[in-house]
């Protein structure tokens, strides 16, 4: 799912390298020219669009059988037999596929962290109760989850997420950034919204919250540092004093290749560190009053219930109108906190409780952002 952007390009190219995988099914947003082509290339008899529209076109311009909107992502999933489904979609649109591929017990490698940011529990709960495997494939996440894998429940004291700190960091004023320096980003090569969350730092506070879920750690344990280097991907600190990191190159395809073949491990071409080449690491503070976007994600995950789904429908609505030129760069952090203020916590008991905050919230964004 989401096989057109950047962890879809990079996982099929993991795929295409591998004598182990075999792709059954693809979707995408709206790309159908990409998909088609994708299909054709590695022989997959069925696609789907999130996009209708996209979807008709596809369907003029391919002989695969294609699949159409929101039901179509979910269908694909049901009826396809396949042993692992690859969430790497953007946006709560990815909640839907998560939600249908723990349904059906299938194991999920989940790149989409507004899954787990939206649903949190009720996701977790979902995987539990039908067996499924979680397998995140945020780099920190998987970073996180091998360090974690050997350790005895109780022994692992506190988590720590690393940022790069994206292009901005310490910069103070940040009024007047431009949408080209936004998505100017100093590491990764990612997609444009992800790429604005992390120059707001709002990709930190959605892993944060991402990460609570996937491990059960409080919140009050969880840290965010920046660091620069992008080389320390994760620490976890143990309660005898000692403390363990995931380190290696930036390069994505590592955590894709780990979900994909787990519990075993690939050939990746990717260098092997070379210390003595990096030179130094440097860790630092992450500015809360510049990068306000994790300050308030912090706080709405303390807030819980509604207040995550509400965090991230304001901040995906905010994003899209940046990138537009219709909303300031610092806007994005206001438009998210006046729509949190209006709109308080509520318990969560259904996923439809989520849906409804979901509308409820951009319809509000999209009057602040105005």
């Amino acid at each position: 799912m989401g096989s057109t952007g950047s962890i879809g390009t990079q996982a099929l190219d993991v795929v295409e390298r591998s004598d182990e995988l075999e792709v059954v099914g693809l979707a995408a947003a709206s790309s159908w020219d990409s998909l088609t082509e994708q299909a054709r290339r590695f022989g997959v008899p069925r696609i789907a669009l999130a996009d209708p529209d996209a979807a008709a076109r596809a369907a003029e311009h391919s002989e695969v059988d294609v699949l159409a909107g929101s039901e179509g992502l979910v269908e694909l999933i049901t009826d396809t037999d396949c042993d692992l489904v690859l969430n790497a979609l953007v946006g709560s649109a990815g909640l839907g596929p998560t939600v249908a591929a723990l349904g059906e017990g299938l194991d999920l490698a989940l790149a989409n962290k507004e899954s787990l940011v939206v649903g949190g529990e009720l996701v977790t709960a979902l995987a539990e109760a039908t067996g499924a495997q979680l397998i995140p494939v945020d780099s920190e996440h998987s970073a996180l989850y091998q360090l974690i894998a050997a350790e005895a429940p109780g022994s692992v004291e506190r988590l720590v997420l690393t940022a790069s700190g994206g292009p901005f960091r310490g910069r103070a004023d940040l009024e007047g950034v431009t949408r080209e320096e936004a998505l100017a980003h100093p590491t990764w090569d990612m997609g444009g919204k992800i790429t604005i969350d992390s120059a707001t730092l709002m990709n930190k506070g959605l892993e944060l919250i991402e990460a609570h879920h996937l491990f059960g750690v409080p919140y009050e344990r969880i840290d965010v540092i920046v660091h620069p280097q992008s080389i320390v991907h994760a620490l976890v600190h143990l309660n005898d004093g000692a403390s363990l990191a995931h380190l290696g190159y930036p390069d994505m395809r590592v955590p894709i290749s780990y979900a994909l073949h787990h519990p075993e491990r690939a050939d990746v071409a990717v260098a092997t560190l070379d210390l003595v080449e990096v030179g130094s690491l440097t860790f630092e503070e992450p500015d809360p009053d510049t990068f306000a976007c994790l300050r308030l994600a912090r706080e709405a995950a303390v807030a819980g219930g509604t207040a995550p789904c509400v965090l991230n429908a304001a901040n995906e609505v905010a994003v899209h109108a940046f990138l537009r030129g219709e909303l300031s760069f610092t806007g994005i952090a206001r438009v998210i906190e006046s729509t949190l203020s209006g709109l308080p916590a509520r318990p969560v008991r259904h996923f439809s409780d989520l849906y409804e905050a979901d509308v409820l919230a951009r319809e509000v964004a999209r009057g602040v952002a105005a």
